[in-house]
Order: C-alpha cells, then structure tokens, then sequence
C-alpha cells in the first residue's frame, strides 16, 4: 500500500470536512472522535461534494438530499443513497495526515 500525503493533521478541525485531491481523485479528510478518516468526496446518489456536509456520529451527511455514510466503512445509512462510497487508509506520521487511495494486487 502506498501513502501520500493529504493534509497537516493541524489543518483539520474536528467534525469539519477538508476536501483535496490525491492523483486526481476527490477525498474528504475528517477528524471526529479522536481519528481522522478519508472519505471519497463524491455522494454516490447525487454527485455532490460530500465535504460540503455536516459531520456527526462518525458521519458525514450530504447536503444535497441528506444521506449520511459512515466514515469507517462508507456504506450509507439511509436513503436516497444506497451505494457505499470508497474509503481508504489513513496513517497519521508527526503532522501529516497519509491517505492510500492505491488498492493492492
């Protein structure tokens, strides 16, 4: 598996989404209840940024139709959405918050 660096650990608020991009894919890095999580940043219903929604239970809802996705699995926990969203690994090394978006062979 293959890490590279998303984002400082100290630019992260808790319960606040940060989007980037990792080899052109979207990613919403969130730190809730004492972890950081990565997050694809695209609802799998409506194909919004779900880095513009609110985070809760480690949860992050989308503000477009309001599906929630769990930040450790990705599977969503009510409708409309009914597709998971990709999650990856996340390594936390001094300040930088490492995300794996490569899946191994």
């Amino acid at each position: 598996m293959s890490f590279v660096r998303a984002c400082g650990l100290s630019e992260l608020e808790d319960d606040t989404p940060k989007r980037v991009e990792l080899d052109g894919t979207a990613i919403s890095v969130v730190r809730t209840e004492g972890e950081v999580f990565a997050i694809n940043d695209i609802c799998s219903h409506a194909n919004v940024s779900l880095s513009e929604g609110e985070v809760e239970d480690c949860q992050i809802e989308c503000w477009l139709h309001g599906s929630a996705f769990d930040l450790r699995t990705g599977k969503p926990s009510g409708l409309p959405a009914t597709r998971p969203v990709p999650v990856y690994p996340v390594k936390i090394q001094g300040d930088d918050v490492l995300v794996s978006i490569t899946q191994e062979s």
